[in-house]
């Protein structure tokens, strides 16, 4: 099963970003792992918070095909322990063909996105920048594959 995380705009934080680079290089030992990065709307102090969502979500839905699984990263979506997100993505790795994981913009997802999407999960109910949760989620990918493995990476 080949995973993607798509992103709008750059991980601006350099630490953030070598962070993200280290896990996106570990996770890829384990699963073919790719991060697409949609840029940034330009001119959006013209847009409103709606129509920002909605030209994103148009992006969004470019990178997306037919047979994708799309799972959301998002503040409504169902919250897992580490071990219960390992068991979710083994199942995914049975019966999916492309795992795509979506980090929004700054206003979240246009309806367009969430009537796409197949599920939603949400890393916390603690609120986090969109910068933050790349590396959060990198990680938490990371450390489902290594749970899968039964490799020493998580402590119960």
């Amino acid at each position: 099963m080949k995973t993607e995380l798509i992103l709008i705009g750059k991980t601006t934080d350099k630490h953030f970003a070598a962070g993200i680079d280290d896990y996106r290089e570990r996770i890829g030992h384990y699963m073919p792992f790719n991060i697409t990065v949609i840029p940034e709307l330009k001119n959006t102090k013209s847009l409103t918070e709606e129509q920002q969502k909605v030209k994103e979500g148009e992006l969004v839905l470019q990178k997306i095909q037919p047979t994708d699984t799309v799972v959301l990263l998002d503040e409504h979506g169902k919250e897992m322990r580490s071990v219960e997100f390992a068991d979710w993505l083994q199942r995914k790795q049975n019966t999916a063909k492309r795992l795509v994981f979506v980090v929004g913009g700054p206003y979240g997802f246009s309806t367009a996105v969430y009537e796409r999407a197949n599920e939603q999960l949400s890393l916390s109910k603690m609120t986090f920048s969109h910068q933050m949760v790349r590396l959060i989620f990198v990680e938490q990918l990371y450390r489902a594959c290594t749970i899968i493995k039964g490799e020493p990476y998580h402590h119960e």
